[in-house]
């Protein structure tokens, strides 16, 4: 899970977090470690980059 804040308070993905969250997924998968979400925080809200469906690979059924 990561997690960080935008003090703007604007919690909208920058296109650096969508690229960020891509790098550490295929980070991940190389050393076996699953990134769950990428969390961006506003000033009272949040939003989810996997809800968003930014910087995760697509899911297969």
């Amino acid at each position: 899970m990561v997690v960080h804040n935008h003090p703007s308070g604007d919690p909208t993905p920058s296109s650096a977090d969508v690229t960020l969250t891509a790098e550490l997924n295929r980070a991940g998968q190389i050393l076996g470690i699953d990134v769950i979400d990428h969390l961006v925080v506003g000033q009272s809200r949040f939003r989810s980059l996997r809800r968003l469906g930014l910087g995760f690979p697509v899911m297969r059924e």
